[in-house]
Order: C-alpha cells, then structure tokens, then sequence
C-alpha cells in the first residue's frame, strides 16, 4: 500500500517539475520575463494536490503504525500469568503430552513481572452488614403458656393437695357423706437465668451492627436456657420446677396391652384420653423435631402414609390440638397438656440486655461488658393437667401382649 501512495506522489511530483521548466521556458521568450498566469495556476493547483496527497498518506502511515504499536503491544506478555497462557497456547507442553519428551521448559524473562494481570480492586464491593449465624428457637416455651409479672420475691399460692369425695344420692332422712380436701400453701423462688460476654471497645466500634447482632442474639440464646428450665427443670434453687418433672406420668389406662404395633400416633391418642379423664381440655402437644418427622413417616399396613392424620394444613395437630415442635424437648419424649390450667410463668424482671464499662477493670484495659439477665418463676397449679412421658415406655405399655 505505501508502494501506491509513493508513485502517486512521484507522478504529481514530476508534473509539477515539468510545469515550472515550461514555465521558465516561456518566461525566457517573454520579453517582460513574466511567466504565464495560466501556467502559474497550473503549477499551484498541482502543488496544492501533491500537499494535501501528502498529508493524507502521512496521516495513514501515522495509523498504522499506531496499530502495530498496539497489536504488538497485546501480543507481548506483560506478566508471568499472561506470558504462560501464551506458552500453552503455543504448545510448551505437546512434547510432553504426546510421550516425546519428559519434561517442558518455560523461561521467565528478566523484565517478566510475577503480578497478576490486575491490582486493586477490580470491581466495585457489596457490603452487607447483617452479621449471619444459625438461627435460634423461633418459638418459646414462655409463649405457649399464659405469663404475669409480679414485684415480689416469690410466688405464693394454694393447692389442693388431697380431696375425699363421699358425695352421694342419699335417702330422705338419712346422713350425708362427709367429704374433705387438704390445701398446702405452696411458694415459689423467683430464678436468675443470664449470661455475660467481655468485647474490646474496637470491636464494638469497628463492627458494623455488632449491637444490634449482640442485642438479638444474645436474648435468643438466654430464651432457650430458659426453655430448658420451663421444661426439664428440676425444682433445685437455682432451677425452675420444669413440666416434666412435675407431670403426671403417661398412664396406659383401658389402652394398657390392647393395641397392636403401638406408634407414637397411638401414644399420643392414649395421652389426650388421660387428660380427658382428669376433665382437663388438652391445648398444646410438645415434641421434639425427630419425633414429630418420624410420626408423618408412619405407614398403614398397606403401606400408606398417615401424615392425613397430623397435617390437615400447614400446621400439625392430632384431633385438632396443635403439635409444637421445640429443640429443648429431648428425643423420644413427649408432653400433652392443658397449658391454661396447668402452669403459668411468672416475671420479676423481664429480659434485658444491657452494655457497661462497670465491670472489674474494664475502663482500664478498654472493654465493654455485654449482660444479658431476667427473673423468672414457674407455678405449676395443677400437675394432671400435664400429661409427661417417653414414647418406647408408653409404646411398650399399650402393645398387646
């Protein structure tokens, strides 16, 4: 191409030259020696044209050196990374591959930087600033029985601890039948159930939402302790008297020995018939999350699925009475009761969290003590009205003979 441009401008050139000798030639034969103005604008047109010929190949000889600046430039590695992708492009290693040579040799230049091909940051960052972690109970205990607050440092009430019934149809004339009842005043300790953590002060002001993760998730996992305490407590200061402790064990009754391949189904069934016998009205079914799945993996003998018989909707219930599934319920136990009658929780000081410098040699050493503390009591009005045991006893107890 340069070639073409080249003898283009030879030829403008040369008719250039012819036009100025002739030129010269007629000035000679002119007696004023002036060159003819048509000759004179020949030459300048031609000029103008060899000009602007010239400009526009330089122009283009300029581009495309700029172009194989550039494709020279891409085709040169600039780093390690990229200087390597080229060798395997180009086939370092087929010797070796195709079981001609041992070994492959890669030389790493002197001016070859070891970088990547780019620094910094690349793209922009998405920050998110909520602090994730495996959530806690999403339902506790306290919110399945009926709560009160009291000032006081116990809880003091009344139970009939023993009733004689002799009521009877009795004759005109005749005595009536005596009956009597034992009240026992019965006293309940308000409980402490917290926890505390120490966080250096550049924790807190160097985390995001650190705060607020602390002032959610602590309390979640002082509500499970006291989940715990509601259910399993064993009454000893500084223990709760938990459900299970203080429920009547599950009583095979009429069922005892009478149903073949007993199932948790059936042990609950039996459960609400116990109740029902104390005239309670069972409103809540406490399991643990194993056995309510292994309840709706229950087969008939023609191997169908019962689950019919606990979900009737997103909510699981057996003959209407809802089933609540908690982590604190351990395994293979359950718990059916008439929570309104049964129990109540009561608070002295309701969950708080609260952030301190107060604490041994905090404000010296740069810490904030996190304390997370409430007062709880647990009354348990009537234990029949709770109805408390394991599945392989009851099972076992209700399986013919």
């Amino acid at each position: 191409m340069s070639e073409e441009i080249q003898k283009q401008l030879d030829q403008i050139g040369n008719l250039v030259d012819a036009k100025i000798e002739k030129a010269f030639g007629a000035a000679k034969d002119n007696a004023k020696g002036e060159i003819e103005s048509s000759l004179k604008s020949e030459i300048q047109n031609l000029t103008n044209e060899f000009n602007a010929k010239h400009e526009a190949a330089t122009k283009r000889m300029d581009s495309i050196e700029v172009e194989n600046k550039r494709t020279l430039s891409g085709a040169t590695p600039k780093t390690f990374k990229s200087a390597l992708i080229t060798s395997l492009n180009d086939g370092v290693l087929k010797g070796m591959i195709q079981g001609n040579s041992n070994a492959a040799k890669f030389e790493v230049k002197a001016d070859m930087t070891m970088a990547a091909d780019y620094t910094g940051v690349v793209a922009g960052e998405t920050i998110i600033t909520d602090i994730k972690y495996d959530p806690s109970r999403k339902v506790h205990i306290r919110s399945l029985i009926p709560n009160g607050s009291s000032d006081a440092q116990t809880v003091r009430f009344p139970k009939e601890s023993g009733y004689s019934d002799n009521a009877a149809a009795t004759s005109q004339g005749s005595t009536l039948g005596q009956s009597d009842f034992d009240i026992t005043a019965t006293s309940v300790n308000f409980e402490k159930i917290g926890t505390y953590m120490r966080l250096t002060e550049e924790m807190l002001a160097d985390t995001v939402g650190l705060s607020s993760y602390l002032s959610a998730r602590v309390p979640g996992k002082v509500l499970s302790i006291e989940d715990n305490e509601i259910l399993n407590g064993d009454g000893s200061a500084p223990n709760l008297d938990g459900l299970f402790t203080d429920g009547a064990a599950f009583a095979a009754g009429s069922f005892a020995l009478a149903i073949e391949s007993a199932n948790e189904y059936d042990v609950l069934i039996a459960a609400l018939n116990q109740l029902a016998l104390k005239n309670y009205q069972a409103d809540t079914i406490l399991l643990n999350p194993t056995d309510l799945h292994k309840i709706v993996l229950l087969k008939s003998t023609a191997n169908e699925y019962l689950r019919q018989q606990v979900f009737g909707g997103l909510q699981p219930q057996i003959m209407g009475i809802p089933i609540t599934i908690n982590s604190a319920v351990t395994a293979g136990k359950f718990l059916v009761m008439d929570s309104r009658s049964a129990t109540q929780l009561w608070i002295r000081e309701n969950l708080s969290v609260e952030f301190s410098r107060e604490d041994s040699t905090n404000f010296r050493d740069g810490f904030v003590t996190v304390r997370a503390v409430e007062r709880v009591a647990l009354t348990n009005y009537a234990p029949n009205a709770i109805v408390q045991g394991t599945f392989s006893t009851a099972k076992a107890a209700l399986e013919t003979a």
